[in-house]
């Protein structure tokens, strides 16, 4: 076998298990960074204990990132919290972005009326990096449902709890 390629029986019914992709909206980065959120302790316990189990991999976009400095503008941030919550973000989270489709896609659906441009561009790198998101807004849920769009990527603060106990 060369380097570090493996072989796998595909006759075994053990299989390699896949820590679920998750891409964060922009509320649960904020406490990393200082910014307090509301009633959002019990999402990031389930986060932290499912990232600690391997349980899942971390996403965050660049818009992420955008989002959040621009909410931070509008604090009295603390700059060592900052420093230290983006280098954690840095070693943690995997950046990714939508496909060339996702970009027109997120374009469409701004056209056709919802307002975050943000968070079309998170949930359709969700869907074209086959990832799952963390949200809680409803509105965005409420309008993709609206369209006829998939949803199934989207993934509630409950749902992600239920999770802890199942994977």
């Amino acid at each position: 076998m060369r380097g570090s390629q493996r072989r796998y029986n595909v006759n075994s019914s053990v299989k390699p298990k896949v820590p679920l992709k998750l891409l964060l909206d922009t509320t649960y980065l904020l406490p990393v960074v200082g910014v307090d959120v509301e009633d959002i302790h019990n999402t990031l316990k389930a986060l932290q204990r499912l990232f600690h189990r391997r349980k899942i991999q971390l996403y965050c976009t660049p818009f992420n990132l955008m989002e959040l400095l621009a909410k931070l503008l509008k604090t009295a941030y603390d700059e060592e919290r900052v420093l230290i919550g983006l280098e954690s973000m840095r070693k943690h989270f995997t950046v990714t972005h939508p496909t060339v489709k996702g970009y027109v896609k997120a374009l469409k659906l701004r056209k056709e009326g919802l307002r975050d441009f943000i968070d079309l561009l998170l949930y359709t790198t969700a869907v074209t990096r086959q990832l799952r998101f963390l949200t809680r807004d409803e509105d965005l849920k409420n309008f993709l449902k609206s369209r006829g769009e998939n949803v199934e990527c989207l993934l509630s603060e409950r749902e992600l709890e239920r999770l802890v106990n199942t994977l």
